[in-house]
């Protein structure tokens, strides 16, 4: 999966940064993941961490950590048909993708409600997507949409 990114090494933060990171950017499209389970993930690799730290982390991807994604067409929002300003291909407004390769919206709470201050663009990009929701179409429905990176090949680290 990621290599690490030339320059400088990076800090703890970074770190912890890019790996939840990188385990948000191979979540497939129509599937979700918690922010606990993405903090399990990450902590059995880097021994730190919890939920908290997972949406700390993705408040600040589009900015704080933006230089931790690789630019290279790897999973995230291009490997969906979009382009990097979150249009599909055909333009008609698909999911967003965080003005980069992070799919936000497919990070959701225990209860699988995605971030209150986003909740209508996230809910808007889950639907597109054909991610299950709940019956109110308010949540994601957890037992059909959540994805373990099991399912495929398990991000790895340096």
């Amino acid at each position: 999966m990621n290599q690490p990114l030339p320059g400088p090494p990076l800090t703890d933060v970074e770190e912890y940064a890019a790996a939840v990171l990188d385990v948000v950017r191979h979540i497939p499209s129509g599937r979700a993941m918690t922010y606990g389970l993405i903090a399990e993930i990450v902590g059995e690799e880097l021994g730190r961490g919890g939920p908290r730290q997972v949406g700390s982390v993705l408040a600040g991807s589009g900015s704080r950590y933006a230089h931790l994604v690789p630019d290279d067409g790897e999973p995230g929002a291009g490997s969906d048909g979009e382009g990097a300003d979150g249009e599909g291909a055909d333009g008609a407004g698909a999911p967003p993708s965080d003005g980069d390769r992070v799919p936000w919206w497919r990070v959701v709470n225990a209860a699988g409600s995605p971030p209150q201050h986003h909740l209508t663009e996230a809910l808007d990009a889950l639907r597109a997507e054909g991610c299950p929701l709940s019956k109110d179409g308010r949540r994601v429905n957890l037992r059909r949409a959540v994805w373990f990176p099991e399912d495929e090949e398990r991000p790895h680290h340096a």
